[in-house]
């Protein structure tokens, strides 16, 4: 499925299915950021109050921990989305094929 650390192959090395196709673009990313950096603020702040360690001791231990549950999921995440967005049938804007002729009613500017 993967080319490389989190580049998706042009194309499923057994079916052949064409993963360009999809875009899962940064999604997982973000939600990733968002989600552990709220888990990792959480456990900083409840640890600050419970042991009040010197602030070096939050640097060695939540910047490696948050750059490694990011990194270690994001591969997870991709594939996750792009095998979601497979099953559901997910296509570009307007939900038709993107091979497709334009119908008359997609046309901007009226013309046929």
């Amino acid at each position: 499925m993967f080319d490389g650390f989190v580049r998706f192959a042009p194309r499923c090395d057994d079916c052949g299915l064409d993963y360009s196709a999809f875009n899962v673009g940064d999604g997982p990313a973000a939600f990733l950021t968002l989600i552990i950096g709220t888990i990792i603020v959480v456990l900083a702040v409840w640890l600050e109050l419970a042991a009040e360690p010197p602030f070096w001791l939050h640097i060695v231990l939540w910047v490696p921990l948050t750059t490694l549950l990011v990194f270690g999921g994001l591969r997870i995440a991709k594939g996750w989305l792009l095998i979601a967005e497979y099953k559901r049938g997910a296509r570009e804007h307007g939900g038709r094929d993107p091979g497709a002729r334009p119908s008359d009613s997609d046309r901007v500017d009226g013309s046929k």
